[in-house]
C-alpha cells in the first residue's frame, strides 16, 4: 500500500518540487496550502510533470477547526513535511508579529494533532538562519545557535525548540528530522514549476531573473563592504531539486526506523559559498543575459557569510547535492522564460 504524505505549503517553491519528487517515488500526496504565497496552477503543472495529481485542500494551518476536519477526513497520514511558513527575512523585520503568529501557531496546531496520533513522523523545514553569523566556517550542526538576526530566523529557532520538547514528551510516538536549508534557488528542469514570488521578490535570484526579463530595474547588491573577497555577502546556494530530494530521504529514514534519535538535525547545502557578485557573473555566463546592478546599503537582518558543512547529511542520510551554480541559474532563467510566455 502506498505511503501517504501530507505536505503543508506544498504549492510553494520548495514544497512543489518536493511534491514532484514524492509522486515520482510513488508516494500518495495531499497538500494543505492557503495560497498566500503561491498559485493553484502549480497543481496542474505538477500533474503535467508527473502524470498524476496530488490531493489539495486550501486553508491556513492556524485555522484549527479546518485542520481538525482535515485529519478526520485523512486518517492514514504516514508522515508530514512542513513547509507552511512565511520566509522573507526583510519582511519579518518590518512585520514581526505576522511571522510569529503564522509560523509558530501553525506548527503548534500541527504538533497537537500529531500528539493525538494523526501522524508519527515530521520533516521540518528549518534554516541556516538559526546559526546567525557563525563563529567559524563551514558551519556544522554542532555550531552554537546564535541570537537570531531577524524575526524569521527566530521563528525557526523557536520552532526547533518546540519540536524537540514535544518529541521528548512523546517518546517513541513522534519523530522529527529538521533540515536546516541554506539558500535554495533554481527550478525544475521541465521549467513548469519554480519560484513564484508575489510582488517584488525578496530573494536575490528571482529578482535577477525578473531584472533580466525587463520586469524589474537594476539588481540591488546590498552591501559591498563585507569582509569577503569581493565585499559582497556569501551564501551556500543549493538547487531546489537537490533540496527536495533530501526530504524524501528524511521521510524514508523515519518510516524505515533508521533514525538514531527521535529528533535529528541535518544541514542541507552544497558546502560551498558563493558571493552575490559571483551569482550575477555566473548568471550572465549561463544565460547570455547582461544584468544591470547597483550597490545599495546593507539590508537589515542579513549576515555576512555562511556555508554548510554537509558531512553529516552526506554520510548519515546518504544524500549529496549534485547540481552546480551554473545549473541552478540556468534553470531559474528557463523558468522565468516560461512565466514570460504565460
Amino acid at each position: 500500500m502506498k505511503k501517504k504524505i501530507l505536505v503543508t505549503g506544498g504549492t510553494g517553491f520548495i514544497g512543489s518540487h518536493t511534491v514532484v519528487e514524492l509522486l515520482e517515488a510513488n508516494y500518495e500526496v495531499v497538500i494543505i496550502d492557503d495560497l498566500s504565497n503561491s498559485n493553484e496552477n502549480v497543481i496542474e503543472n505538477i500533474k503535467k510533470i508527473c502524470g498524476k495529481k496530488p490531493d489539495f485542500e486550501k486553508f491556513n494551518l492556524t485555522e484549527n477547526d479546518k485542520l481538525k476536519a482535515f485529519f478526520k477526513k485523512h486518517t492514514n497520514i504516514d508522515a508530514i513535511i512542513h513547509f507552511a511558513a512565511y520566509k522573507a527575512v526583510g519582511e519579518s523585520v518590518n512585520f514581526p508579529l505576522k511571522y510569529y503568529k503564522n509560523n509558530l501557531f501553525s506548527l503548534v496546531n500541527l504538533l497537537a494533532f500529531m500528539e493525538q496520533g494523526c501522524a508519527p513522523a515530521l520533516v521540518f523545514s528549518s534554516s541556516c538562519t538559526v546559526y546567525g553569523q557563525p563563529l567559524s566556517l563551514p558551519v556544522t550542526e554542532q555550531a552554537p545557535i546564535q541570537i537570531a538576526n531577524s524575526p524569521y530566523g527566530n521563528t525557526k529557532q523557536i520552532s526547533e525548540e518546540i519540536i524537540n520538547e514535544t518529541v521528548a514528551a512523546n517518546a517513541g510516538k513522534i519523530k522529527c528530522v529538521a533540515l536546516r536549508y541554506f539558500n535554495p534557488i533554481g527550478a525544475h528542469h521541465s521549467a513548469l514549476i519554480g519560484e513564484l514570488p508575489l510582488g517584488i521578490p525578496n530573494n536575490l535570484v528571482p529578482y535577477i531573473t525578473q531584472s533580466a526579463a525587463g520586469i524589474r530595474g537594476a539588481v540591488n547588491v546590498f552591501g559591498n563592504d563585507y569582509n569577503t573577497p569581493d565585499g559582497t555577502a556569501i551564501r551556500d546556494y543549493i538547487h531546489v531539486v537537490d533540496l527536495a530530494k533530501a526530504h524524501i530521504v528524511a521521510v524514508e529514514r523515519m518510516l524505515n526506523n533508521q533514525t538514531k534519535s527521535d529528533f535529528e538535525v541535518f544541514n542541507i547545502g552544497t558546502g560551498k559559498g558563493t558571493s552575490v557578485l559571483e551569482i550575477i557573473n555566473t548568471f550572465e555566463k549561463a544565460t547570455q543575459q547582461k544584468l544591470n546592478y547597483t550597490i545599495a546599503p546593507r539590508r537589515a537582518g542579513d549576515i555576512e557569510q555562511v556555508w554548510a558543512d554537509t558531512t553529516l547529511a552526506n554520510n548519515e542520510l546518504g544524500w549529496k547535492a549534485e547540481l552546480n551554480i551554473y545549473d541552478m541559474l540556468l534553470s531559474a532563467w528557463n523558468w522565468e522564460k516560461t512565466l514570460m510566455n504565460i
